[in-house]
């Protein structure tokens, strides 16, 4: 009889791990998500929120095994492939959740090459027959297996594990997803993942979950704020050469706080590890804002510092005092699995292209943090935002005021 151990969770109560994700499990690059937390700085509001990616990669690997159980040879090549890709879906996240992400460093996926190929767990993987050329094309979402759904698509472990994991840790009630439901509600049709109508309105409640917890969890504004400073600090570390991204891809959230506090020149470590978070000197729901705004405050971070900066110079402020934060993700409420005898994807018979976008717009908030009480004007903020990346910068570059613009005197003025 194969060797197998049950780990207890607090979630899915018992999780079988069966040889050969034992085996992955007792990997250095595996171990190293044990310390880095799922939700970044949440914490800092959700006490609860302590949970951790090595958590959740154990709750993607039971929810696969499951869906793979149910549609096809759990034991075969094919089916121990999408477990382990399950499992390792986070295997090159960085510390501090997606933070890092938006300071401008690479996407989680993209590293996981770097673990997959080396050290201990490419050894493990070699040895169990399903290299890494086999789970990357799985964990980065371009493996045309008819499985790979699972794995990374509309309807993933991943998103069923974190939404409802990070519900259950935080204590708040808008991670209620109708797992088993939309589980036993996946099948295959025409060679690729498919939903049976039955399961509609389970995935419903998943999509309302998701939209509930980034505008009450995700991107409460005590979260943005901690997260808007840690960026700043990470960026300066970087500038500086006390860090490389390199060396921030293999560390933990520990680890690389302690090595941010060294010689912080910024004063935003200390003030992260004390909880004295910048306050919200501007706030505007995103229903309030125009239709159309730039991306670049979400997208550029190179951009966004560099107005910060200018916005802080103009205000009166340190470089260092003030964030401008305007987090977006349009693809929030995307779904594109298909129905089961039915024409169109599970996004048209729920209705969402009617109301994806106005959903994205009410969770969003357009904010500035600060560190010293400072008096910003929102219509000049607002303005900004709408304003093309080509436009900003060549108010930076020819030293324009920003929020002179609007007809507010700036204090650099």
């Amino acid at each position: 009889m194969s060797r197998f151990e049950v780990i207890r969770d607090p979630l899915w109560n018992n999780i079988r791990l069966e040889p050969e994700a034992l085996a992955v499990l007792d990997t250095p690059a595996v171990q190293r998500l044990r310390y880095v937390r799922q939700l970044g700085h949440a914490f800092l509001v959700y006490p609860g929120a302590t949970h951790t990616r090595f958590e959740h990669a154990l709750g993607a690997y039971h929810l696969a095994r499951r869906v793979v159980a149910e549609l096809t040879d759990a034991d075969s090549a094919e089916g121990l492939a999408i477990r382990l890709a399950a499992l390792l879906h986070d295997i090159g996240h960085y510390p501090f959740s997606h933070a890092l992400e938006e300071a401008g460093l690479p996407r989680h996926e993209t590293l996981a090459s770097r673990h997959l190929t080396a050290g201990a767990l490419a050894t493990t993987l070699e040895r169990l027959g399903v290299p890494a050329a086999r789970l990357l094309p799985l964990i980065q979402g371009t493996s045309p297996a008819p499985l790979s759904g699972i794995v990374a698509g509309s309807l993933d472990v991943d998103k069923l594990d974190y939404l409802s994991r990070d519900a259950t840790m935080c204590g708040v009630p808008y991670g209620v997803i109708d797992v088993d439901r939309l589980l036993t509600s996946l099948t295959l049709a025409d060679g690729r993942l498919a939903l049976h109508s039955k399961g509609l309105a389970a995935l419903e409640s998943l999509l309302f979950a998701k939209y509930q917890m980034y505008r009450n969890v995700y991107w409460h504004h005590a979260v943005r704020s901690a997260t808007a400073m840690f960026k700043r600090l990470v960026r300066r570390a970087i500038a500086a050469g006390r860090v490389t991204p390199d060396e921030i891809a293999v560390a933990t959230d520990d680890g690389l706080s302690h090595e941010l506090q060294q010689r912080d020149q910024t004063g935003l470590a200390r003030a992260l590890r004390e909880r004295r978070l910048a306050k919200r000197a501007l706030d505007i729901p995103g229903t309030e804002l125009p239709t159309e705004t730039a991306d670049w405050p979400a997208r550029d971070p190179d951009l966004q510092q560099r107005v910060e900066e200018r916005l802080a110079r103009e205000l009166g402020l340190g470089a260092d005092e003030l964030f401008l934060d305007f987090p977006a993700k349009p693809e929030m409420l995307d779904v594109a699995i298909p129905v089961v005898g039915r024409a169109g994807s599970a996004a048209e018979h729920l209705g969402l292209p009617r109301v994806a976008a106005e959903l994205h717009r009410s969770a969003q908030r357009l904010r500035v943090f600060a560190l010293s009480p400072v008096e910003v004007p929102a219509r000049a903020i607002v303005e900004l935002v709408t304003w093309p990346r080509e436009e900003v910068e060549a108010r930076l570059e020819g030293e324009r005021a920003l929020l002179s613009a609007a007809g507010w005197p700036s204090a650099a003025s």
